[in-house]
């Protein structure tokens, strides 16, 4: 896909991959292309929640997760220069980010958490979860 168009982000903003639609004629394709997407994520951590969203439905696939996997690969046409970079000469402080949410994926409601920490400018560690089990308000449970 060299001369297809670039796309700002990975996923579109408010998707909601539901189970509804027409099934993918070739699922094998599709899980070899979402399988080789799962390695790049150690170099290029900003497709890491678009590529689980896609891999959510490895197992009932239809096509509107397959226009979901085309819209990375677009994304990755006008960011081949973006990855993981280290740096020699930065300043050896260290920094940590942290992120939370609640039921946040509109599939599962399950909530999903994140870290990053950096020595100076370069990435050490990072880590983005979705908890095992959906999320219940109590109201709800009672």
């Amino acid at each position: 896909m060299p001369a297809c168009h670039s796309y700002r982000t990975p996923i579109e903003h408010g998707a909601n991959h539901t189970c509804h639609g027409p099934l993918v004629k070739d699922p094998i394709s599709y899980r070899s292309l979402a399988g080789a997407l799962k390695y790049l994520i150690f170099t290029r951590p900003d497709i890491s929640y678009g590529v689980q969203q896609v891999c959510i439905f490895m197992h009932e696939l239809q096509e509107q997760h397959l226009h979901a996997l085309k819209r990375i690969i677009h994304y990755f046409q006008g960011t081949t220069d973006l990855g993981l970079q280290l740096y020699a000469c930065s300043p050896a402080t260290l920094v940590a980010y942290s992120d939370a949410d609640w039921a946040g994926c509109p599939t599962t409601r399950r909530s999903t958490s994140c870290y990053c920490v950096f020595l100076g400018n370069n990435l050490l560690s990072w880590s983005s979860k979705r908890q095992l089990t959906p999320s219940r308000s109590s109201a709800e449970a009672e």
